[in-house]
């Protein structure tokens, strides 16, 4: 089953997100982004492909029975190169493209094994996937100057069947003691679950509200970083288009059109945004940064954008960047320091009880 951790969902941090990648790639419509702000999950109709999970920014998503980290460690020991749905993963759009790049490093050599996907009957929105990740991880590899390969290769692999009989006896002490039975009980409800066929919203719990403000780097990033440490450092760093990078981006701000209303960095998941005790700044760490949007949604004058390009010494040799710099002034009214971008001598607070005191006496311009 698929299970929805409410908090580290950035569609929880926001109602203006505009997030739904886990219903777009969804083969089942299982996943529903409607008017609750979290998504929705019809459990009789998940298939556990984990595919919603592999395109999260924050991982917010993940199955019950199979987990990206321990599969990259598994992977890594493992002699074999094969990734395969009858061999070692639910599907292989399960695997992130963070994992991918990750894993091929580190291997050299990656075989995914696409023989089952014609006859599979979520193939429509997975093999696409697939097929996204094998050409930017590729892309992505060739452009660090890596000697690493990706392969898609029809083997149609096939697990041999374990003849191995247990006794019905040891089956039934095995099963009787405590630990079982509470397993048994959350197996059990969790077959109620997967038949009950219709939308279990999803809500913000109070301790969900405590964890929304801490800022989390993802494992996949953190895996990343661990892999990119155990690799040469290209001969020379090229730059690429921004829009061949799912998993992180660069920022441009604009100066004129920024209010320092500090929604960005304060809603921003990772720490990528940040800035300091004065709010006197944005600061921004392309390493960070899981390429959510979030920032983006929240901007009301659109003041933060994409840069078109990214460059791949930031995998190597990340650096903060300065996108902006306040003026930090104490407001003329109520004497609160606050952050600005114009000449404003009035905090934001003082300046809207003006403009509204203004609308009801019918003033119009300067005072």
């Amino acid at each position: 089953m698929i299970q929805l951790k409410a908090s580290r969902c950035v569609r929880s941090l926001s109602k203006e997100s505009e997030c739904n990648r886990c219903e777009v790639i969804c083969p089942t419509v299982a996943i529903v982004v409607g008017s609750n702000p979290l998504p929705s999950i019809n459990f009789s109709a998940c298939v556990g492909c984990g595919a919603c999970d592999s395109v999260c920014p924050s991982e917010a998503l993940s199955l019950d029975d199979f987990n990206t980290t321990d599969f990259f460690f598994n992977y890594i020991e493992d002699s074999d190169n094969l990734i395969s749905c009858r061999k070692n993963v639910p599907c292989i759009a399960a695997l992130n493209i963070e994992n991918i790049i990750s894993m091929a490093l580190l291997k050299k050599e990656m075989i995914f094994d696409m023989g089952h996907c014609d006859e599979c009957a979520i193939a429509h929105k997975c093999k696409p996937q697939i097929e996204k990740n094998y050409e930017e991880a590729s892309y992505i590899l060739e452009a660090m100057q890596s000697d690493a390969v990706i392969k898609l290769e029809h083997i149609k692999y096939e697990k041999e069947q374990d003849s191995k009989e247990e006794s019905s006896r040891r089956e039934f002490f095995s099963k009787v003691n405590l630990k079982g039975i509470v397993k048994s009980k959350i197996e059990f409800e969790k077959e109620i679950q997967k038949a009950t066929d219709e939308l279990v919203e999803y809500t913000l719990q109070k301790s969900d509200i405590a964890l929304l403000k801490q800022k989390r780097i993802t494992d996949r990033r953190k895996l990343f970083f661990t892999a990119l440490k155990r690799v040469n450092k290209p001969s020379i760093y090229h730059v690429i288009e921004s829009d061949e990078l799912t998993f992180t981006s660069m920022k441009v701000m604009d100066s004129e059109a920024c209010t320092a209303c500090q929604m960005c960095y304060r809603v921003c998941p990772t720490g990528a945004l940040s800035s300091d005790v004065k709010n006197s700044k944005i600061d921004f760490d392309p390493f960070l940064c899981i390429k959510c949007h979030i920032c983006h949604d929240v901007c009301e004058p659109d003041a933060i954008t994409l840069s078109p390009t990214y460059m791949i010494k930031e995998f190597f040799e990340p650096a903060v960047q300065n996108l902006i710099t306040f003026n930090v002034r104490r407001c003329n009214e109520c004497n609160v320091i606050f952050s600005t971008n114009t000449s404003d001598k009035l905090c934001y607070r003082c300046k809207a009880e003006e403009e509204e005191a203004r609308e009801l006496w019918g003033i119009k311009g300067d005072m």
